[in-house]
């Protein structure tokens, strides 16, 4: 009988959180002027750098690629992805500030299923945002190797990186309830990018922004990732873009939630 009811349970708190993560959804595709940067400045910056570094791909050490736009495929589409993972710490800020998220806590809404909402919201909609930066790359002659398997992964990968970076934002959200605090986490996350391998390999860095991109989380994750697009699909390559998306995920949606049962006690 308790198993029962415990399913049950599980199950409207699902339910409930696809109502809400529908709602993140269409609010989100209401405002273009909240996700529109995520894919026209990752795609300016693509540009340019193609149209600046295409003759270092003759570099030794160098990937083989058909283009520098193949090789930073995946640093656009991730990058585009943190512009709009912040907006699920912005829009929360938003109905803590206008009193949304008082009047959920005041209704019989399942308490996780607020949390898990909105960050599934915004997985959804940075799936979305990969897809479409997807098909402009192959439009533009950047096609991964492994075709639809590999497309599908880099956004299988986009989407979950989302819920890692999404962690940070909704946890400052929750602290602060102010939007403007809650924006202010994207430039962190834009510096980490720019440290990393996203847009050239550390076998070609030298010096401390070597030694930086080497142990920067985002080096782990972009690597297997370019793989996936340069040498074709492999599984190995997929599981270990997840897992050390897994391993920040810990801390950063561990964070969040620690921020939620605060902002609970307090409300």
């Amino acid at each position: 009988m308790t198993a029962t009811v415990d399913r049950a349970r599980r199950m409207v708190v699902i339910e409930q959180a696809a109502i809400l993560a529908r709602r993140s959804v269409v609010n989100t595709w209401r405002q273009p002027a909240a996700w529109t940067p995520s894919i026209i400045f990752p795609l300016m910056m693509a540009a340019i750098y193609s149209a600046q570094f295409e003759r270092v791909t003759e570099l030794p050490q160098f990937p083989e690629v058909d283009s520098f736009l193949q090789f930073i495929l995946p640093a656009t589409i991730l990058q585009g992805i943190s512009f709009n993972a912040g907006e699920a710490g912005s829009a929360l800020a938003t109905d803590i500030e206008t009193g949304f998220f008082d009047r959920l806590m005041a209704s019989p809404v399942g308490r996780q299923s607020v949390l898990i909402g909105r960050l599934a919201g915004a997985a959804a909609f940075s799936a979305l945002l990969a897809a479409v930066l997807m098909v402009i790359f192959v439009v533009f002659g950047a096609a991964p190797e492994g075709g639809l398997a590999s497309a599908l992964a880099i956004v299988v990968i986009a989407a979950a990186l989302s819920l890692s970076i999404g962690g940070i934002s909704v946890a400052v959200a929750l602290w602060t309830g102010s939007p403007e605090a809650t924006q202010a986490v994207f430039p962190l996350t834009f510096i980490a990018i720019f440290v990393s391998s996203a847009f050239f390999p550390t076998e070609l860095m030298s010096g401390w922004y070597k030694t930086a991109a080497e142990a920067n989380p985002f080096t782990f994750i972009i690597d297997p990732t370019r793989r996936l697009a340069i040498d074709g699909f492999s599984f190995a390559d997929l599981g270990q873009a997840l897992f050390w998306i897994a391993v920040v995920g810990v801390f950063t949606l561990g964070l969040s939630y620690r921020a939620y049962l605060a902002r609970l006690r307090r409300s």
